[in-house]
């Protein structure tokens, strides 16, 4: 809330912020608690179960009745695999209805396998309820699994008595009392890329072009941009956009232009492949590129055309909609007419990340070339099929949302882009050979989910720390979903999961959901953290900074550092516990940091000035400085926050070496890779620079004439 002063050194700092965060719960992740919480399903068997069964309860409104509970049937759990080694036990509370007795057993599926062992529950008791912990070590759970199903069986034999359980939840472990990241400057991962700070534009943003959108974009630092929208682009018609004057129902190509012209962006354009033809998107290229000299590089055919939900009219024999064989054919003459108009555009391919998905048809089947296998996927077939047209797509595309899994998996869930990266190139070497080395691999969409977490602060972390995975990889683009979507009162949620961090309700009172980063105007009371947490990642990195390596040994807390191309070490920090001050001990090997660092952070503080309505500057990012930062230091990073250490190099030092006679020879040493102005002054007033100098070591050795005066020489970073 930035009303705070640090008046003592980090753990003072720290426990002062602390007093001043709401409280939020635990790391615990609840299973069923009045509902089905965090993205578990019900995939009972052969039991009859009331999930809101309102008497008797243990606690809240509703819990669950297994009513008939025959021989051979389990109450089960399931979900996305849920990393085991942050949970220590499995919890709940049982009731054994009128009679008791149940003879009950536990069972956890482990890596989608029941490998786990079955435990005898002890025998619930009638009108009690009691609750039961087990430990996963107890139910065969070794800490490197992921649990996949829960179950409580009736495996007597028999039919039994009713019963009733509620309260289901996995114990988090504690954290450990430090975290150690460690950073390795020397180990270079990539260059940055300035796509990767994208964002979507919607045609149905009135607000496209805006003094105040102008703005929000400078203040993310002029990301790359996509238009028209989504699934909009396979039914927008550049050739019939119409009344330009009428702003009643969104924007268009002209206020586009104005905007990406306005912001100096780079831009992605969804050409319409689902109800037009080769012969628009031709006239789109020479729109934007000839006529409006805009020199928009990156040109997609069509938008998801895999899935039904998207408008796909090719239905005349031989085409089929959704079929990547019918894709592969149009794509071939979109490709040819496009490149005609300007022959320096990038055209991209959809695809989809894994051999056998978006398997819409089988009538092309093709066989890896590699393993033998037939595949039916969208992307095998459609690489085999635009090679064997002779056509090579400048890079291939990737849309990436996490499912509705709850918040703490949802932050872990950003770890699978690797994964999703290294399937789309090995299948580019695949099926495309070695031409396939020039294809590029892009993400033009990736977003939060559906529920509360798309407008909350988990939503905002899981911006940043997605953008923090992605420069793990070699994916040149990242364009978030989106600007503006469609505000609070796009619809409300009717069963929202409280078991979710966020309070943003509409005017009807219901958790609302929005994919913007801001709504309306998008003035200060109307921007979300994702909005925030854009903003945060500025101060982090750039197009043309280097990607250095980064670990951490506790996967709640993330770290990610570049090296900035005037010199600085910059690292970016992501607790993922909602309770817990985790305090890390950073390590920093290739880099002599300056003591002094300054730090940008967005979390909880910042989100709960939102909420009771606090001045704009308490909603915006905290500044502060931090004076122990070197090699080894420790900092404590805040529950739910991102946090930006900028680390300059330490001071160089200039050392007086002998030198011949007329000669004056001094010593520089300094980082390496960083530049200094060499400057000297005759009365310590004003100084002149008379070298600048990037060090490829330590050290660095200049020799100068002699002067015929007195000379001050010093050596100066210039951030």
């Amino acid at each position: 809330m930035n009303s705070f002063k640090r008046i003592g050194g980090p753990l003072l700092w720290a426990a002062l912020v602390v007093l001043a965060l709401p409280a939020w719960g635990n790391d615990d992740q609840l299973i069923y608690s009045d509902q089905l919480n965090n993205g578990w399903a019900n995939w009972g068997y052969n039991m009859s179960l009331n999930f809101k069964n309102a008497t008797p309860v243990h606690s809240g409104s509703n819990c669950i009745a297994a009513t008939t509970v025959p021989m051979w049937s389990r109450l089960s759990f399931v979900h996305d695999a849920v990393d085991a080694s942050l949970y220590t036990n499995l919890t709940f509370w049982i009731h054994g209805g009128t009679s008791g007795g149940q003879q009950l057993q536990f069972l956890v599926a482990t890596n989608n396998r029941e490998t786990g062992l079955f435990v005898s529950v002890p025998r619930p008791v009638a009108n009690t309820w009691q609750q039961r912990t087990f430990s996963l070590t107890s139910l065969g759970v070794a800490t490197n699994s992921t649990i996949t199903s829960l179950y409580l069986c009736n495996w007597n034999g028999s039919t039994q008595a009713a019963f009733y359980v509620d309260d289901v939840a996995l114990t988090a472990k504690a954290p450990p009392a430090t975290v150690h990241i460690s950073i390795n400057s020397t180990q270079i991962v990539r260059t940055v890329n300035a796509n990767v700070f994208g964002i979507n534009q919607v045609a149905w943003d009135g607000n496209v072009y805006s003094p105040t959108s102008v703005s929000l974009l400078n203040d993310l630092g002029n990301p790359c941009l996509r238009w028209p929208g989504g699934s909009w682009g396979d039914g927008y018609h550049w050739t019939n956009e119409p009344g330009l004057g009428n702003r009643n129902w969104g924007s268009f190509s002209p206020d586009f232009i104005k905007l990406a012209t306005n912001t100096q962006a780079q831009a992605f354009i969804i050409c319409n492949y689902g109800s037009s033809d080769a012969s628009e998107a031709a006239f789109g290229v020479r729109m934007f590129n000839l006529t409006n000299h805009c020199n928009f590089k990156y040109w997609e055919i069509g938008n998801e055309v895999g899935g039904s939900w998207e408008t796909d009219n090719n239905t005349n024999p031989p085409w089929q909609p959704h079929d990547p064989w019918t894709y592969a054919m149009r794509f071939t003459n979109y490709y040819a007419q496009m490149k005609a108009v300007d022959p320096n555009i990038k055209i991209g391919a959809v695809a989809d990340i894994t051999e056998d998905g978006t398997s819409n048809y089988t009538n092309h089947p093709v066989v890896n070339p590699r393993t033998g296998v037939t595949h039916n996927g969208w992307t095998p077939v459609m690489l085999t099929y635009l090679r064997s047209n002779h056509i090579t797509p400048d890079f291939l595309i990737e849309h990436k949302y996490p499912p509705s899994d709850g918040d703490t998996y949802n932050l872990l869930w950003s770890a699978t882009w690797a994964s999703d990266v290294a399937s789309l190139r090995q299948m580019v070497t695949d099926y495309l050979g070695s031409v396939g080395t020039n294809v590029t691999l892009e993400c033009t969409e990736n977003g939060t989910t559906g529920d509360a977490q798309s407008v909350s602060l988990v939503g905002g972390l899981l911006y940043a720390d997605s953008l923090g995975q992605v420069l793990q990889t070699e994916l040149n683009s990242r364009l978030w979903w989106d600007t503006r979507n469609n505000g609070p009162d796009g619809g409300g949620l009717s069963n929202p999961d409280p078991a979710l961090y966020g309070w943003r309700t509409n005017a009807a009172g219901l958790f609302y959901q929005d994919g913007g980063i801001v709504y309306n105007l998008g003035a200060p009371t109307n921007r979300y953290p994702k909005y925030y947490l854009a903003k945060l990642l500025t101060h982090f990195a750039a197009g043309g900074d280097q990607v250095v390596q980064a670990t951490s040994d506790y996967k709640l807390l993330a770290g990610y550092a570049v090296k900035r191309t005037n010199g600085a070490l910059s690292l970016l920090v992501i607790n993922k516990s909602a309770a817990t001050v985790l305090n890390a001990s950073i390590a920093v090997a290739g880099y002599q940091p300056n003591t002094l660092a300054a730090i940008y952070s967005y979390g909880m503080d910042q989100d709960e000035a939102a909420r009771t309505n606090g001045p704009a500057l308490a909603q915006d990012l905290a500044t502060n400085s931090y004076s122990f930062a070197g090699t080894n230091f420790n900092y404590p990073f805040l529950p739910y926050s991102a946090t930006v250490l900028n680390l300059a190099p330490a001071r160089p030092q200039l050392v007086v070496k002998p030198a011949p006679s007329g000669q004056f020879v001094f010593q520089l040493s300094g980082q390496p890779g960083v530049s200094y102005s060499l400057q000297y002054s005759t009365k310590l007033k004003t100084w002149a620079t008379f070298s600048t100098v990037t060090l490829n070591s330590n050290i660095l050795i200049v020799t100068n004439a002699m002067a015929g005066q007195v000379r001050y020489y010093r050596a100066v970073w210039q951030p």
